[in-house]
């Protein structure tokens, strides 16, 4: 029951009601979110693990990757987990707590996993376009700067937005539509007529976000420019190897980023997209790691090398 204090509702907990938890269809999500999970889990912990042991990894490309697999577990482990488990409880309802915790920290890991893709593009960007001062733009104390003004960027809209969601008053339902805690959707069931508490956070994240998009686009298109004027073919593949895999993950993040938040807000969910925001939540993280480590030669190596020594000891 909902706890009413002075004509404001406040409720223990919400009903999540993305996916089925009973019958069969239930054990299909439960087992199939678990392995995307445990993909996502082993794949972005190998990256990590990879970039830390191998010293030759210790550049900026490397250091921004393991950066990106950091946020990509938090991004994914916000949801999937408590998701698997309603599952296999056959529950629906999560605590309010938790769903605060939720929209923290999927607005958090989004925010900072766009402000890292933007940041890599810029790394790329230097390494190709002015490579004469890529080790003076790019140096050590420079890549934390960037890193830890992505994090704490990431972390000040996180804030934002959890403070102006849940400032508003949720009264008459507390089901929401979506296998998550969603601001979409929260903002769908409230009952304030006052949304400034959110509007503004929304205004300044569409800007950043825009801002953002913007450098990237500009970035590649001189990236190609200059790629196309390296007169070897094999310097050519060799800027592409490494420029692609980033691309293809920028385009996965942005286009499904941009599907599910810029959908109109209504209280009932459709398939699609619900589809949509699985891609947001699930793909990238689970994807990111294949993407960098099939077209990079040198995390190739690397993984098996790690592999063989932990082979060897065994």
């Amino acid at each position: 029951m909902p706890l009413t204090v002075k004509n404001l509702t406040v409720f223990p907990e919400f009903i999540l009601v993305g996916f089925p938890t009973k019958g069969d269809a239930c054990i299909t999500h439960s087992v199939l979110f678990s392995l995307i999970y445990l993909c996502a889990l082993m794949g972005n912990v190998l990256i990590i693990m990879i970039t830390t042991l191998d010293r030759h990894l210790h550049t900026p490309m490397y250091f921004l990757l393991k950066n990106l697999s950091f946020v990509d577990l938090c991004l994914i482990s916000a949801t999937a987990p408590k998701s698997i488990a309603n599952s296999l409880t056959h529950s629906n309802s999560i605590s309010f707590l938790e769903c605060v915790s939720q929209v923290f920290l999927v607005v958090f890991s989004g925010t900072t996993e766009l402000h890292l893709l933007t940041v890599m593009c810029f790394d790329r960007y230097a390494a190709i376009c002015r490579p004469l001062h890529y080790e003076v733009i790019m140096s050590e104390n420079m890549c934390v700067q960037l890193a830890a003004v992505s994090w704490l960027g990431g972390g000040l809209i996180a804030v934002m937005h959890t403070v102006g969601t849940f400032s508003l008053s949720y009264c008459g339902s507390n089901v929401v539509h979506h296998f998550f805690c969603d601001i979409p959707q929260l903002l769908a069931i409230s009952c304030s007529e006052n949304l400034i508490g959110e509007i503004v956070p929304i205004l300044v994240s569409v800007v950043l976000d825009i801002c953002c998009c913007i450098f990237i686009i500009i970035s590649y298109v001189c990236i190609f420019s200059t790629v196309k004027k390296i007169p070897s073919a094999e310097g050519q593949s060799k800027a592409y190897s490494t420029c692609l895999p980033h691309l293809v993950v920028v385009v996965l993040f942005l286009y499904t980023g941009i599907f599910s938040y810029l959908k109109p807000t209504s209280q009932n969910l459709s398939i699609s997209n619900l589809l949509i925001s699985v891609f947001y939540i699930l793909v990238p993280p689970t994807f990111n790691p294949i993407i960098y480590s099939l077209r990079n030669n040198v995390m190739k190596m690397s993984l098996g090398m790690l592999l063989k020594g932990v082979f060897t000891k065994n």
